[in-house]
This record gives structure tokens, sequence and C-alpha cells, in this order.
């Protein structure tokens, strides 16, 4: 199988799916959420992969959506008004499943994270199993201030309540340290120990018979759907769509057409309150 937005591998019991789009901190464009459910059905299919490790190439893991792309451009995400909220559900929850095919995946799935899992890239490695950090990469969701809601909902299974509500009404970010303390990541350690520290713990997984690491996945994920986590992932991805055609969400998108997503997302992640009604240019 052919991918143009990450690399895939098999080496012995371990397969590695890697981001690929280091030239934009592997942004998420229309195809990646497709290929990397592709990539984890295609590991589920191979009999000799017992483990998944999810990583990305370069300087991050990712840095979220492409806002080059999505912010800048006119895309299927900005409607014109009114809007069709169940035609962005669409497209929104289909990304969402191809994420959350991470989450659903027979293998456990070990995210490697380093550099920056920020807005949907958080989302992406909140899907894993099991994430490991460096302790200066950094992990949030900074369009929780305009223009998104996770629509994975993950934060608030992996933190509980307030820590969530610290994360999402901020749209700070937290380090590798910081997240491994509040227990929102399994392990953090210093960035050269990350590789060693992310393939011991793939080996060490690697060695249980597949049927038993299936059982125990499917187990703990049953929880997880018995406290409601399909419902409150709908209520996420049609608030995400709302976000995005609110006055202040039309504002972001129009700020970001006239005067670049850079500037955009300086306004957004610097504290600078929001324009209420998207009246400031």
């Amino acid at each position: 199988m052919r991918y143009s937005t990450l690399k895939y591998a098999v080496h012995g019991r371990i397969a590695r799916i890697t981001l690929n789009r280091p030239q934009r901190l592997n942004a998420i464009n229309q195809k990646m959420p497709g290929e990397i459910r592709r990539a984890v059905a295609q590991a589920n299919a191979d009999d000799a992969v017992h483990v998944i490790v999810l990583a990305g190439a370069g300087r991050a893991f990712c840095a979220g959506y492409d806002l080059k792309a999505f912010a800048e451009a006119k895309t299927p995400l900005t409607q014109r008004m009114p809007w069709d909220p169940m035609r962005d559900y669409r497209i929104m929850k289909g990304w969402t499943e191809d994420f959350f095919s991470i989450w659903r995946s027979y293998k456990p799935v070990i995210c490697k994270l380093h550099g920056y899992a920020v807005a949907g890239g958080s989302d992406i490695a909140l899907c894993a199993d099991i994430v490991v950090m460096a302790e200066d990469a950094r992990i949030g969701y900074m369009p929780a201030r305009v223009w998104g809601c996770p629509t994975t909902a993950m934060w608030v299974y992996r933190l509980g309540a307030e820590k969530a509500k610290r994360m999402l009404l901020t749209g700070d970010t937290i380090d590798g340290a910081t997240a491994k303390a509040w227990g929102l990541v399994h392990d953090a350690v210093p960035a050269k120990r990350l590789d060693a520290a992310v393939n011991a713990l793939a080996k060490r997984m690697a060695g249980v018979p597949k049927n038993q690491l299936m059982m125990q996945k499917l187990m703990i994920n049953q929880a997880y759907d018995n406290m409601g986590l399909a419902n409150t992932q709908m209520i996420a991805t049609l608030f995400d769509g709302i976000t995005r055609h609110s006055p202040e969400g039309l504002w972001f998108k129009d700020y970001a057409e006239r005067h670049g997503f850079h500037a955009a997302v300086r306004w957004r992640d610097s504290g600078r309150p929001i324009p209420e009604g998207g009246g400031a240019k």
C-alpha cells in the first residue's frame, strides 16, 4: 500500500506508522486521516504484527490541521451562511473516525511524541493506548480559544473534568513532564532517551500473544464506551462545526485569509482577547 502523508514499516513484531510531512511539522491535510486509518488496518491485517508505534518525522509529532490549507483558503470546513451542520458533521465525523481507528485497533498503539502534538495533533496522539513524550515536548489544544473543539474528546477521559477544563478553557499547552504528572500521558523522558523508552515498551508488549493483547484492550475500551464516549464525540464534533461558523469563528477565518494564518494563530495563542461577535479586523 502506498501513502503520501506517512511512512509504514514492519520490523519483527512491531509496525511503525510515521507521519511524514516534516516540512509542515506533519500538519494534517485532507489525505492524512484516511491514510492513518488504512495504515492501522494494514497493521491489524498482518499476522506478524503485535504492536504499533505511531510517531512523526522531523521536528514534531504533529502541529494540528494545516491552517495554510484550511484557514487561508476556501474549504468545505467553512460554508457560506446559512450553513448546513450535517454536511460539516459528515466530513469531520469521518476524519474523527479515521483518527479513532487508532483507539479501536485490535493491536495496541504506542505514540512517541516529540516536539509538538497540538490542536488536531493532540487528537491523534490521545487516541493511542499509551503515550510516551519527550520532557520538552508540548501538547495542547489551542483552537479551544477559537475555531475548534477536540472531536475525539479524549481530554476528559484521560485527565478528568477539572484538568480537562483547565486545558480547554485556556487553550494552553503543557510540556511532557507536566503531562506525565497530570496523568495525561504514561511517561515523559529526556528527548535523547525517547526512542529507547518507546522501543523497550514496544518490545515488552510484542512478546505477548496477539489474542491476549486484543482481549485486554477490548475489555478496557468497553469501559469507556459504557461511560458514553460515543455520545461525547458526537457532541464534540457538532460543536467543532459550530465553532467554525460562529461570529468569532468566521472572524478568525477572515483574519487568516487577509493577514495569513501565522498572524491569526499569533493572535489566538497570545492570550489577547478574541473579539466577541467577530467585530475586530
